[in-house]
Order: structure tokens, then sequence, then C-alpha cells
């Protein structure tokens, strides 16, 4: 848990850059409302969190799930955003499988490749093997 009240504020470059995204071209905004809407920010992390923690623990979890927060929303009467928010989860999770195949598929090739090498290594072996029973054959004969 945090020590001091401020250590909860989300970090103003990020409040920042969403508010920028957010008003128009040419709007400006004051340090005093930026700080507020920091602040708001801060809040309703916190009470989404703790509404989220509430449907974890009813479910005997310790771990807070998508399925909780989406929860929490519709507890929190903010309705209008579940939707927004099941598409990007889906996104993300569409993204994160993505990447997973793709290093899946990478570690198959590392692998292939390590078992093409090492059987190149065995035939080497083989060859040097074979070529020091040659020598020794021969030495025997010439003997």
């Amino acid at each position: 848990m945090a020590e001091r009240p401020e250590d909860l504020n989300l970090p103003n470059a990020v409040i920042t850059r969403i508010i920028k995204e957010a008003l128009p071209d040419g709007v400006n905004i004051s340090k005093e409302a930026r700080s507020a809407i920091s602040r708001a920010a801060s809040v309703f992390v916190l009470y989404a969190t703790s509404c989220a923690n509430n449907f974890a623990m009813k479910g005997k979890r310790k771990t807070l799930n998508a399925g909780d927060v989406l929860s929490a929303m519709e507890e929190m009467e903010f309705q209008r955003f579940i939707a927004p928010l099941k598409e990007s989860l889906e996104v993300y999770r569409r993204e994160q499988k993505g990447k997973k195949e793709a290093r899946k598929d990478k570690d198959k090739k590392a692998d292939s490749e390590e078992q093409d090498k090492s059987r190149e290594e065995e035939n080497d072996d083989d060859d040097e093997r074979m070529d020091e029973e040659e020598q020794n054959d021969e030495e025997e004969v010439d003997n």
C-alpha cells in the first residue's frame, strides 16, 4: 500500500497525454484543472479496483481478473463503458495470443535448428571415428 496519498496519483505525463488526446487542437488546460483530473482519475482507479476486489473475494480468489473489472463497472453504474472495455479486452487477448503463437513458432524453429546442428555434429563425430578406424586399419595392414 502507498505510504503517502500523492503516491496514489497517476503520473502527470500520462494524464497530460490523455488530456491532450481528448481535447481538440488549440484548447489549453490549466495546471489546476490537470491536477483535478489526475486526482479524479486516481480516485476512479482506486474505487474500480476496490469494487473489482470485492468480486474476487466473493469468488474466494486473490487475483482480480477482467470479469471482476467488468462487474465492478456495472456495479459502479458505468454500463456505457462495458462494451468498449470488452472490445479492448478482445483486442488485447488476440494480440497476446498472436505473440504467444509467434513465440512458439520461434521456439520450434530454434529447437529444429538445434536438432539439425546436433545431428550435424553427430555425423561429424561419426565421420571422424570412421576416419580414425580406417587409419588404424591401414596401420595394422602395414605392420
